[in-house]
């Protein structure tokens, strides 16, 4: 698990926090000479530990980052003594894992930094292929050392701030090492002995050593995206989607498989290195699909990935009979929040509003952006009481948000109490087509508007859409 573009949680503190580290004003590149001379300009260079963004981040963050980097070390210390020696099967298959790993890196490179960049919060990096395998067949010095080079190549490729690059690193080395320990003391084990005896045991004893190496992960990168978050934390922007937690346990069980090759039949090792190739170009064009249908400002459905799938609901609707509804979110006076405190805070604004509509629907409804201010869902199978409780539970809920941002000036800032109009539809009452339900939400938004603004409005029986009136 690594956090988004940055490389590192301590990054991941929310666009506006952001711009407060950036500040008003951007200062020139620094150049090796400049450095070198001990100009002022390298007395300023970002790679020196007193210039790290790290300091610029909440005191709870930074003594989190520094508290378990300490203690990673520690044990990274008292593990890298306590190891035995490697031997020459050892670093025959040090070897082999530092070479598919260098060949996944290097073909794969362009593809992961456009993955990279394209992830705001968590990004599964595949490497763990290579590093879960050292984990489970090298000695805990050969599995850091694995660590690093891959490390150290990530560094050379995308250039991450130094501090970044340190907390990521060390974290990789501490799972790996804790994963070693916990399938050394779960023996004995299969690798390196050919048969097939106590085959549940063993897979049983990999899936926890999994376990734990995730787990130390979400622990460290998790906890830091958690602290750093300037919104409320929640299970996927600190964890990540489903999809991603799929494709990290997919990718742990391919660094399993590698290493029983490795301890069986080693030469099979390099078609894991070409499947690895394969399977992050997969990953990048599943990215790519869900970017189409994903509105790239908030993370949610933009309007053509919400239709599609409300348009499949609708289908299955009409076929069993069930009840739906179609709710239109429009925030009230959106223009002033713009005009008073700048575009980038109202895109903060429409963030927050985005992730509180995921945490107060249900798994089952579809949240979208229909544009600007406004947001769509879809509640299948709900009546019409119960169509009433949501929708006032989400006018609620955005009264309630106090979103961190900035003004025009970069100053800090915090808006709240803001409202909103919500427009309802359901089906087959006011319509049944998805066109026609959205005219009907539509048409109940401005009859809200109209009587004040702040309310819940169910579309009248009949309603003309406002481009008929």
């Amino acid at each position: 698990m690594h956090p988004g573009p940055d490389d590192d949680p301590s990054a991941a503190t929310g666009e506006a926090a952001a711009r407060r580290a950036r500040g008003p004003a951007q200062r020139p590149p620094v150049t090796e000479h400049a450095e070198a001379a001990g100009s002022p300009a390298g007395r300023d260079h970002p790679y020196r530990p007193r210039n790290w963004a790290l300091w610029r981040r909440p005191p709870v963050l930074i003594a989190f980052m520094l508290g378990l980097e300490a203690l990673a070390v520690a044990v990274l210390t008292i593990s890298f003594v306590h190891s035995v020696v490697p031997g020459n099967r050892d670093w025959i298959n040090f070897g082999i894992l530092a070479g598919g790993a260098t060949v996944h890196i290097q073909l794969t490179q362009r593809q992961e930094e456009r993955r990279r960049n394209r992830t705001k919060k968590v990004l599964i990096d595949l490497t763990a292929v290579w590093t879960f395998s050292a984990a489970l067949i090298l000695p805990v010095p050969l599995t850091l050392l694995v660590v690093f080079l891959i490390r150290l190549q990530h560094w050379f490729i995308a250039r991450r701030p130094a501090h970044n690059f340190i907390f990521s690193s060390i974290t990789h080395g501490l799972a790996g090492a804790v994963a070693h320990l916990t399938y050394v003391a779960l023996g004995p084990h299969l690798l390196g002995q050919p048969g097939w005896g106590g085959f549940w045991h063993e897979a049983g004893t990999i899936v926890l050593t999994g376990v734990v190496y995730e787990a130390i992960q979400i622990l460290y990168v998790g906890g830091a995206l958690a602290l750093g978050l300037s919104s409320e934390p929640t299970l996927r922007n600190v964890l990540g989607s489903p999809a991603d937690n799929l494709l990290e346990a997919v990718t742990i069980g391919l660094g399993a498989v590698t290493a029983i090759l490795l301890a069986v039949v080693p030469p099979m090792v390099v078609v894991m290195a070409v499947a690895t190739v394969v399977f992050n170009r997969l990953a990048e064009l599943d990215q790519l699909q869900n970017d189409v249908r994903t509105d790239p400002k908030t993370g949610i459905l933009n309007m053509r990935g919400w239709s599609e799938s409300a348009e499949r609901a609708l289908e299955r609707t009409a076929r069993s009979g069930d009840q739906l509804a179609l709710l239109m979110v429009d925030l009230d006076h959106f223009k002033w929040i713009n005009d008073t405190y700048g575009h980038p805070a109202g895109d903060d604004v429409l963030r927050a509003v985005a992730q509180t509509l995921v945490e107060v629907t249900r798994p089952t409804d579809l949240v979208g952006r229909f544009g600007g201010e406004e947001f769509l869902i879809l509640l299948p199978d709900i009546d019409e009481e119960a169509t009433w409780d949501a929708a006032e539970r989400i006018r609620t809920a955005i009264a309630k948000l106090h979103t961190v941002t900035t003004d025009k000036r970069g100053d800090p800032a915090t808006i709240a109490d803001r409202t909103t109009s919500i427009g309802v539809a359901r089906h087959p009452r006011h319509g049944d087509t998805l066109e026609r339900l959205l005219q009907s939400a539509d048409a109940a938004v401005y009859v809200a508007k109209e009587n004040g603004r702040d309310q819940v409005c169910f579309a009248p029986d009949g309603v003309r859409p406002p481009a008929e009136r």
